[in-house]
């Protein structure tokens, strides 16, 4: 069976003269450098919802020894969360075009027999499978995601990081395996490519036996991936920036012209509607902020609020599927400022609750070290003018550096000192 030409078995089924080491080297190297960055950025934007210092902060349950934090999320410099997740996001889309020709270039593999020749070759089998899986797993889930498309049973956040891991483990067995051997083929760059007869044998099964006449050079195949991943980035990379630019984010859900026009005319991820916000509970002579500390609680009006010290600080907003602002001028009072009302001169973490009663990140925890920040504030206004109801009216919470959503709009209560 494994010599019928008619079965995927058989070597001669596969036909394509593109397929090579030479060919799916190249590929190979790229994706080890790209899906590093991947998996680094992903940890650092991990880390930066500070997953450790509350249970609303971290969607991942009983993640072991797998969720380990190393470091407090710093707020300096003020872009950094724009630019990891910005890597993250454009980066992953970036690579589909390779690493679907990768996947493609070394299917042959998948059906080789016997199934196992050795203990060493059924580990780098199962290895195989785990990556192959692994990897449609991790790219499908991430693009849905930056869509907003949550097509997929349970939740993003537990999906997307422990299957992060399995597909990092089995990328790492395959790369100490491979890695040397995809070194010395792309040591013939300079040189003309060997005949099929010239391979090494372990890679021989990636060689067609009777290939079809070729209609494009592997040199040619690999700029046609290239262009494939160029076209992608231009098409992706500027929801990351404001004016032009980001009208050129086709494939982002963010993309296109900002929502509105005048100082409130950028970006968003919720609107008010969406997070169930009424008008008559934002009403400035209704709302009220409850803030509770080590001497009590207070409940201030957005008049009240009007009557602190305020303070202006330019921040962008950044959010886990890649799109972000340019920095918008912000202007409330210090969160410092309102931990001092309630009795603590040298800040603590603070819980943070918005009048939104369902979704993710309804409540939202901060480090004593972002409260401390000057530039994190209760913001009243942006660029001017008052929030609109989309952008967090009457209050909203802004801190620099932080992921998108650790930014609670709607504010309707702040106890410092405890993170729940």
């Amino acid at each position: 069976m494994r010599d019928d030409s008619r079965l995927p078995t058989s070597p001669g089924f596969w036909r394509s003269p593109l397929r090579g080491p030479w060919f799916t080297s190249v590929l190979g190297l790229v994706l080890l450098v790209g899906i590093t960055v991947l998996f680094v950025t992903g940890l650092v934007s991990y880390a930066a919802y500070n997953p450790d210092l509350s249970p609303v902060n971290d969607k991942t349950p009983d993640k072991g020894i797998l969720g380990f934090y190393l470091f407090s999320w710093p707020t300096d410099p003020h872009w950094l969360y724009r630019v990891v997740q910005g890597v993250h996001v454009t980066l992953g889309i970036t690579l589909i075009p390779v690493l679907l020709a990768k996947l493609w270039s070394v299917v042959p593999r998948l059906f080789t027999l016997p199934p196992a020749r050795s203990l060493a070759h059924a580990l780098e089998r199962l290895s195989l499978l785990l990556l192959v899986g692994g990897a449609l797993f991790e790219f499908t889930t991430g693009v849905l995601n930056v869509q907003l498309d949550y097509v997929f049973p349970g939740s993003f956040y537990p999906l997307h990081f422990y299957g992060a891991w399995v597909f990092f483990a089995a990328f790492v067995a395959h790369a100490v395996l491979k890695v040397p051997a995809a070194v010395r083929n792309l040591r013939r760059l300079r040189a003309e490519e060997p005949a099929s007869s010239q391979e090494p044998a372990p890679e021989q099964e990636l060689v067609s036996p009777r290939p079809d006449p070729a209609t494009v050079s592997r040199r040619g195949a690999l700029w046609f991936v290239g262009g494939g991943s160029l076209l992608l980035f231009a098409t992706t990379a500027g929801q990351s920036f404001d004016g032009p630019l980001r009208r050129t984010a086709l494939l982002a859900p963010h993309g296109g012209p900002d929502p509105g026009s005048g100082p409130n005319g950028f970006q968003i991820n919720k609107t008010a509607a969406y997070a169930g916000i009424t008008a008559p509970e934002t009403d400035e002579d209704a709302w009220r902020l409850v803030v509770t500390g080590r001497t009590g609680t207070l409940r201030l009006g957005r008049a009240a609020l009007r009557e602190l010290p305020l303070h202006s600080a330019a921040l962008p907003i950044a959010c886990v599927e890649g799109w972000s602002t340019s920095d918008q001028w912000w202007r409330g009072v210090r969160l410092r400022d309102l931990a001092a009302l309630v009795g603590y001169d040298d800040p603590p973490d603070v819980f943070v609750e918005s009048l939104q009663r369902r979704g993710a990140f309804r409540h939202a925890a901060l480090r004593a070290n972002q409260v401390a920040d000057p530039r994190s504030l209760l913001a009243l206004y942006v660029n001017g003018e008052a929030l609109t109801p989309d952008h967090g009216y009457p209050a909203r919470v802004i801190v620099p550096a932080a992921p998108g959503v650790l930014n609670t709009k709607w504010v309707a209560r702040m106890t410092f000192g405890e993170t729940r």
